[in-house]
């Protein structure tokens, strides 16, 4: 499935994009160590991590075997959704530019981050409600039969999908700045509210009667391709959970020492004055 890359222009062109923004951020990477800088590797690995998963989904051998078993779509799916997104989130670029740019791209990144119509496109309700309908309207409406008739369709349906699904893992899992600031049970309950549309759009296609194609999927591979989408989108959803309940107990370990050293400080002021009065009474 790795084999047999896709000699499509969309495709062509997709690699081509994605290349060129590993390029601008390696540059980015570049620009921070020239100002004696470091930038984490492992943001810089997740970032390239990102961009292998989505050509991998939209470019390799699996975008076309996707078309003909539909558990592989499934999984294609997720990946474009899911496993490439996580990865970008985790890379702030965002961050990385602001911090690498000079005066005039600065002003226009924050320009942008403050632009109503990004923090209106970046709302978290909006975003999940967004990817929520995506996903069940590709699934259960019939859209899916359809985009594969029309590869066109099909291709901007797979972009909708990075997007999305970027747009969603970001108040999550992201560390760009961003005026949807998530506190960590706001975060839970995010995740959460996944959790019963992943598994209505499972349930739906493994009970489903009909073929989600009949002109290309049995309804058993419809029925394996939807206990892929359950299965995997609830081991995302509860890793992330997972993810996000570690980074509460490593806060609450900063606040924890934030409030011991500032009791230390507190501590040895005290000791400092009462040292002070002592030595002044004894003078």
């Amino acid at each position: 499935m790795l084999t047999g890359w896709q000699a499509e222009p969309f495709a062509l062109l997709t690699s081509v994009v994605l290349a060129a923004a590993t390029v601008g951020y390696l540059i980015g990477v570049r620009r921070l160590a020239h100002r004696g800088r470091r930038w984490s590797r492992w943001r810089t690995t997740s970032f390239v991590a990102g961009v292998i998963v989505v050509i991998l989904a939209l470019d390799s051998g699996i975008a076309s075997y996707d078309r003909s078993v539909f558990y592989v779509h499934a999984m294609g799916h997720i990946a474009l959704m899911t496993a490439g997104p996580v990865f970008l989130a985790l890379a702030a670029p965002m961050t990385l530019w602001l911090q690498a740019s000079g005066r005039s791209l600065h002003r226009s990144l924050l320009k942008i981050l403050h632009n109503p119509v990004f923090e209106l496109a970046t709302n978290p309700i909006l975003v999940a409600s967004l990817s929520y309908f995506v996903m069940l309207a590709y699934f259960l409406s019939g859209f899916y039969a359809y985009s594969e008739k029309h590869p066109l369709v099909l291709d901007l349906s797979n972009v909708v999908f990075v997007v999305s699904g970027c747009l969603y893992w970001w108040p999550v899992v992201g560390l760009d700045p961003s005026k949807w600031r998530l506190s960590f049970p706001a975060k839970l309950g995010y995740l959460a509210t996944g959790i019963p549309i992943t598994t209505f759009l499972g349930l739906a296609l493994i009970s489903a009667r009909n073929s989600i194609d009949p002109s290309v999927h049995t309804v058993s591979d419809t029925h394996a391709g939807g206990g892929a989408l359950w299965i995997l989108g609830e081991l995302y959803t509860l890793g992330a959970m997972g993810a996000v309940l570690v980074q509460l107990m490593h806060s609450e370990e900063r606040a924890a020492a934030r409030h011991d050293r500032r009791m230390d400080h507190e501590k040895a002021n005290l000791e400092r004055e009462i040292a002070l009065q002592r030595s002044s009474r004894r003078q």
